[in-house]
């Protein structure tokens, strides 16, 4: 593997299960508002006193219902919004993967997002690496990029901690000022405290 020079500067890459992440902001601001993924990837930088040089999202769209309730009609304009905001964002490589007919599971998105985290930093494009997930399906391909010698942290909102990833690598929860930590015994588990109605767009 090439190593990086002396004097060239340390790359950090951002990988999103952009799935889980919706996911979790719907579960926090409901069909009304949805997280501006600019504001909170600048908030990220800004408290963790990073520089992300690429952000790599993977993400779904969900089905459409032939007859959609206005629960869901609300609910796939909510989420088109959110992946608009994301798409608008400088740095962002959008991979967008599909939904089964039959089960209606998403398809290619993870083992897409895992391949890719292996196979950049095999390739040495980044040195750190960050994931935004509340699965701990990657743990495998994250211990193979910290055999690589890669710095690994992630990175998740305060309803989807993923815990098993916590127990190996140090994991920064988002968390609203608001809301109370019961994570402070938790070794590897830090608490970076924002506000969250600052980073919404209200629909």
């Amino acid at each position: 593997m090439k190593k990086r020079g002396r004097n060239s500067p340390e790359k950090t890459y951002l990988f999103v299960d952009g799935s889980n992440l919706y996911a979790g902001q719907y579960e926090l601001f409901g069909p009304d508002k949805y997280l501006d993924f600019a504001k909170f990837i600048n908030e990220v930088e800004k408290l963790l006193e990073i520089k992300i040089n690429k952000i790599l999202f993977y993400a779904s769209y969900s089905p459409k219902s032939k007859k959609p309730s206005k629960k869901e009609k609300a609910y796939l304009k909510n989420e088109g919004l959110f992946y608009k905001s994301v798409k608008q964002t400088r740095r962002v490589d959008f991979f967008k993967g599909y939904r089964s007919k039959t089960s209606g599971k998403e398809k290619e998105v993870d083992v897409k997002l895992a391949v890719d985290l292996i196979d950049l930093a095999y390739r040495n494009k980044y040195d750190r690496v960050l994931l935004i997930s509340g699965d701990a399906d990657f743990m495998h391909a994250l211990v193979i990029v910290k055999r690589l010698k890669k710095q690994i942290d992630i990175v998740s909102l305060h309803n989807r901690i993923p815990y098993r990833l916590s127990h190996n690598f140090n994991t920064f929860v988002m968390r609203n000022k608001k809301v109370r930590s019961s994570i402070k015994n938790k070794r590897k588990l830090k608490n970076i405290v924002l506000n969250y109605q600052e980073l919404v767009r209200k629909i």
